[in-house]
């Protein structure tokens, strides 16, 4: 190395470092107004001069400047800062897919237009046109009018989307089909319940009339005769409410929509059960909250990636790092003596028996066929398959019937983070690190569409309950839901601050909660992909989310060992204007928080009568 060179690379760190820690100092002297808005600004200038140093071979200059700044964003991009402090030399840089979608794709910033004013003057008046030149190539700036906004309590301020804020405007106002299928289930329960009304309203007009006639022949019979009638119509009047109360868990008002995709018949046998849990669903409110079961892994030795519970909470399955898949039958293991099952949470000597081993005999039914991690599993509606997914990239089919591996589903290039079957069955989908979701169908080894457009890893998917969409979270922080039919992007959703672990649609298709790292749950509005609210209050990673089968009440799950329970209606219907959406007003609190002794949350599910089940692995204190 020459000395031409030795100082080349001294004048670009020096450069870097220098334009970069005089608009930190300027920045962190604002007065706080400003200063939470122009922060904004710092780490898309961070990373893009991090990695211009890798580019132009000062690698160790690069070290340096990243070690130096990195502490300033630790809070908020700590994933991403993990991701790039592994890269040692140009090559790497070349080969990260990660380094790729921030070199093709411009940060989106909010921010207020005396703020942006201020921070041009700045630039202009210092001469840094190294800082200007990388923010006219990498920002994309929204300016709105008003006051500037905290950046603690408006998270859509930096996004990393792929578009501009005008091109995500432009998705949004694509045409969606939010509503419920025809002809579904639900359907023909609200009209049965509609037609029993008429008929028994009809029956009590009837009744009447016969009342009249009584009261014509004999003052005293009639009096009788109206006594005895008005009890029965009472007696049938409490009939009528017992039986309409399925109609008043559905969703009446949201539209009827076709079918995108051919749909798989299903047996008469489990409509017939669908229907008659439909018609003895609890009706959930803020003073009638769902009942919890609770299903505890114990004895994992931090080897459960996943939990998954079948609708109806007879089978619990876990996949494990060695590889494997469990599923424990609930039927089963409630035959065992009271004694065994009612150990406390945190005795694990004795308590494998519950959903592990008793006496050397299996509880459970061990699949085995992946070569990697199991990282997700799904139960179709009717019990009979299970779907898992594993970092060895592929999606097994299992029939818990035969307790024997049926498909093994090939296409990902990388590890498959989750999948998920549709509601009705047969079609399901499953999301990977290599950016993409796909679309599969239970007879076809191929997937029937590929939806790409995340810029890093597709953590999470979910079905809408028309099965017309699927939603996906990614690290990239935002949310995307896409037409199964096209394949295309209808709406993209940001806001997020950490990458999104968790996903949920109501039943009507109306509405979306989406969970992330740092605890927040969002709620959206599918049809203008705005955000309704935000609802805080976990401290850690929020790893599951479920509606309630009639839409009231979502429930979230997290690390931090608790199941909070939110009220819907509340949530949806919190203004979130610009200027009330900073402010605390607009916070919603949880209905209740139900903690666990010891038990990170890693699923739930809200059976159809509006029993909520949970699950987890019991974690050591200390």
């Amino acid at each position: 190395m020459d000395e031409d060179q030795i100082v080349g690379y001294v004048t670009a760190y020096l450069k870097k470092k220098g334009f970069h820690g005089k608009l930190r100092t300027w920045t962190y002297s604002l007065p706080d107004l400003y200063k939470y808005e122009l922060i904004r600004v710092l780490y898309p200038l961070f990373i893009h001069g991090f990695m211009d140093l890798v580019v132009k071979g000062h690698v160790q200059e690069a070290r340096n400047f990243f070690n130096a700044f990195r502490e300033d964003h630790e809070m908020m991009h700590s994933r991403d800062l993990r991701k790039l402090e592994g890269v040692l030399s140009p090559t790497h840089l070349e080969e990260m897919e990660f380094a790729h979608s921030l070199r093709q794709s411009k940060f989106n910033i909010k921010i207020c237009e005396y703020s942006y004013q201020l921070l041009l003057q700045h630039l202009h008046s210092t001469q840094s046109t190294t800082i200007l030149a990388v923010i006219n190539e990498n920002i994309n700036f929204q300016v709105t009018p008003g006051q500037p906004s905290s950046i603690s309590d408006d998270p859509e301020v930096v996004t990393l989307a792929g578009s501009s804020q005008d091109a995500i405007n432009q998705i949004n106002q694509n045409e969606m089909h939010w509503g419920l299928l025809e002809d579904s289930l639900e359907e023909r329960l609200e009209k049965a319940g509609a037609l029993l009304s008429d008929s028994e309203k009809g029956e009590g007009e009837a009744k009447e009339g016969d009342n009249d006639e009584s009261k014509k022949r004999s003052n005293e019979g009639g009096k009788q005769g109206a006594s005895i009638k008005k009890g029965k119509k009472d007696k049938s009047g409490s009939a009528t409410g017992k039986s309409s109360k399925p109609e008043a868990n559905t969703v009446p008002a949201a539209p009827r929509v076709k079918p995108e995709l051919p749909l798989p018949l299903t047996p008469t046998e489990v409509e017939i059960s669908i229907l008659e849990d439909l018609r003895n669903r609890v009706q959930l409110s803020s003073d009638s909250l769902p009942s919890v079961s609770f299903y505890t892994f114990i004895n994992t030795h931090n080897g459960l990636n996943c939990s998954s519970i079948s609708h109806d909470g007879s089978l619990v399955a876990g996949g494990f790092s060695d590889s494997t898949l469990k599923v424990w039958d609930m039927a089963k293991l409630g035959q065992q003596p009271a004694s065994s099952m009612s150990q406390d949470e945190n005795d694990t000597s004795q308590n494998e028996q519950m959903l592990g081993q008793s006496g050397g005999k299996k509880q459970y039914t061990l699949f085995h066929g992946h070569s990697g991690p199991v990282y997700a599993a799904s139960f179709s509606p009717d019990g009979d398959f299970i779907l898992s997914s594993s970092a060895d990239s592929t999606i097994r089919l299992w029939s818990t019937k035969l307790n024997s591996n049926i498909v093994c589903y090939k296409g990902h290039n990388y590890p498959v983070w989750d999948v998920q079957f549709s509601p009705l069955g047969h079609y399901f989908a499953s999301s990977s690190y290599d950016r993409t979701a796909r679309i599969w169908s239970m007879d076809r080894i191929q997937p029937l569409r590929i939806m790409a457009g995340h810029l890093s890893d597709v953590d999470c998917v979910q079905w809408h309950p028309n099965c017309n969409y699927i939603a996906t979270g990614s690290s990239d922080k935002t949310v995307r839901l896409w037409d199964v039919q096209s394949g295309e992007c209808v709406r993209v959703f940001v806001g997020h601050r950490s990458m999104i672990l968790s996903l949920a649609i109501s039943p009507d298709g109306h509405y979306m909660a989406s969970g992330d790292e740092d605890g927040t749950i969002m709620m959206w509005d599918l049809s203008s992909g705005r955000c309704l609210t935000p609802l805080i209050g976990h401290t850690s990673c929020v790893w599951s989310l479920a509606f309630s089968c009639d839409g009231s009440t979502v429930a979230s799950g997290s690390a931090d060992c608790t199941v909070k329970l939110w009220d819907v209606n509340t949530s949806v219907k919190v203004p979130r204007t610009e200027e009330n959406k900073s402010g605390n007003a607009s916070r919603v609190r949880s209905l209740k928080t139900l903690p666990t002794k010891s038990t990170p949350v890693s699923s739930l599910r809200f059976s159809r009568r509006n029993l909520l089940f949970a699950a987890g692995a019991i974690a050591k204190r200390g």
